[in-house]
């Protein structure tokens, strides 16, 4: 069994490392070869340029293919791995496209596991976790309201004058505030078009109190049935978002006129615009050699009885960039090593997956994560 790993970005090298380092067959494909040796040259010499038609040419059954590749790649290769008889992997979201090939893997009895980086991967183990201690709490009761809040975001470890900087694709960042969201507040379905129209203020419940500005992203919709809440219980708010320094929205509110300024264009057009002005934002805002990066992880659970808490825990994740390199490369890629070992020990079943709700695949991870971020702790705020 050979793991096919796709794509040597910014996000991609410790979870790469870790499986060449534990021993795994490990091929590795890049647009850029160069680029690849350059990560990981000391640890392999198996860097192949990456197309289809090549992977295609070596993929075998009982492989899996994964691809850190962006997005819209993810399905193509999918499909190749139905036609090989391989799994798949993938730290991004499950595209409907990707979805409707459920029953084709399941059928195959092949795994395609998706969402099992940091935002979405950790944030759903934090929340997988505690939706189960809740059901198993004394405080249970399918009467009670709650609140559920989750919200991500990498930020500088040393605030700059723009409150941001990019350790990710910065078209990519520039993209998403193009996207509408859709979240549950006070009962009641709360659609934006832009985030910055919906912008409020978080209290992180750190070691160190901090305040951030969040605001929700894509649809949070889905990820109720996701976390398995029942559709009897009675849900205040539901929101999954993002997070952001303080002074973000003001420092960014050129780049938010910008985004309206291309409303009516074409799609070309946009991603002209937007590709270029990516590429302004990265020379003033990127990250130095051996400059920290900062990521951060909040997700809240809280249940109300007559007006009155009665369960109210919240995972607070804080890590930053050291020695062993950035905090959103440890926290994307080496998730997706562990899903990857986990679709070897087939510990999880046939079919298109987020990431898993099983509880000792989740003590397990959590406990990784914990080893990854300088700050991880479960909070329990009635205690």
């Amino acid at each position: 069994m050979t793991i096919h790993w796709c794509g040597t970005g910014l996000s991609s090298i410790p979870g790469l490392r870790r499986l060449i380092e534990a021993g795994h067959p490990v091929t590795v494909w890049n647009r850029t070869v160069e680029k690849a040796r350059a990560e990981v040259g000391d640890l392999t010499q198996d860097i192949r340029p990456f197309s289809l038609e090549a992977l295609a040419a070596v993929l075998k059954p009982g492989d899996i293919a994964v691809s850190m590749l962006p997005a819209d790649q993810h399905v193509g290769i999918a499909k190749l791995c139905l036609e090989k008889g391989a799994n798949f992997c993938s730290s991004s979201y499950i595209a409907p496209e990707m979805r409707a090939l459920d029953e084709t893997f399941r059928e195959n009895g092949l795994v395609s596991v998706n969402e099992v980086g940091l935002d979405p991967g950790i944030d759903h183990l934090m929340a997988h976790d505690l939706v189960a201690r809740y059901r198993a709490s004394k405080a249970y009761d399918p009467e009670n309201v709650l609140s559920f809040t989750s919200y991500c975001g990498g930020v500088p470890k040393v605030a700059n004058a723009f409150r941001y900087k990019f350790s990710w694709a910065p078209a990519g960042v520039l993209k998403a505030l193009r996207s509408p969201s859709r979240s549950l507040r006070h009962f009641s379905e709360l659609r934006v078009n832009r985030p910055w129209d919906a912008i409020t203020r978080y209290d992180a419940p750190l070691p160190v109190p901090e305040s951030f500005e969040v605001y929700p992203n894509r649809d949070s919709y889905p990820f109720m049935e996701e976390y398995r809440f029942e559709k009897h219980w009675k849900v205040r708010d539901f929101v999954r978002g993002t997070i952001r320094l303080n002074g973000w929205a003001d420092a960014w509110a050129p780049i938010f006129r910008e985004i309206e300024g291309l409303e009516g264009k074409s799609a070309a057009e946009v991603d002209a615009a937007l590709n270029a002005r990516a590429a302004e934002l990265l020379k003033e805002n990127s990250y130095a050699e051996g400059e920290p990066d900062r990521v951060v992880l909040f997700v809240a659970l809280k249940a109300e009885k007559d007006g009155k808490p009665v369960f109210h825990q919240t995972w607070a994740m804080d890590a930053w960039g050291d020695e062993r390199g950035t905090a959103m490369g440890r926290l994307v890629s080496i998730p997706v090593s562990l899903a990857i070992e986990a679709v070897m020990n087939r510990e999880i079943a046939a079919g298109v997956h987020g990431a898993p709700h099983d509880p000792k695949l989740l003590a397990r991870w959590l406990g990784e994560v914990g080893h990854l971020a300088q700050v991880l702790q479960r909070i329990d705020h009635l205690a």
